[in-house]
């Protein structure tokens, strides 16, 4: 399955959960749903996924957490706050870079139409 394919079912995923909840709610509980959704869809889905970090050569004692991560392939940010900063954008992408994966999708679940919501971010796809 590529990306895209894996792509097109997540954004299904985001739209039943949002016509199901709406907006408003925590990240958390988002994050749930769409860990069921996708596994229903027939997915295979990781939740808080540790990556390091390396620093010229070094791995560094601490790193990140993604949020999840869909068939070893897409990243997906989960965010319900009122409105994106520029620092969301990248730093999905930094996720991007350091874990040499080529897609992400960032979601924002709070917004009054879920269409607003959704960014894919690509790298050398």
């Amino acid at each position: 399955m590529t990306e895209n394919d894996i792509s097109y079912k997540i954004r299904g995923a985001i739209f039943n959960i949002y016509n199901n909840l709406g907006p408003g709610l925590l990240e958390s509980v988002y994050s749930a749903a769409l860990v069921y959704e996708l596994k229903k869809a027939g997915l295979k889905v990781k939740k808080e996924v540790p990556v390091p970090v390396y620093y010229e050569g070094e791995r560094l004692e601490l790193g990140f957490r993604l949020d999840l991560l869909v068939e070893k392939k897409v990243i997906i940010e989960i965010k319900s706050v009122e409105r994106l900063a520029g620092v969301h954008h990248k730093q999905v992408l930094t996720y991007l870079k350091i874990t040499n994966l080529k897609l992400a999708i960032l979601v924002n679940f709070n917004v009054e139409n879920i269409n607003s919501g959704i960014y894919r971010k690509v790298s050398g796809l």
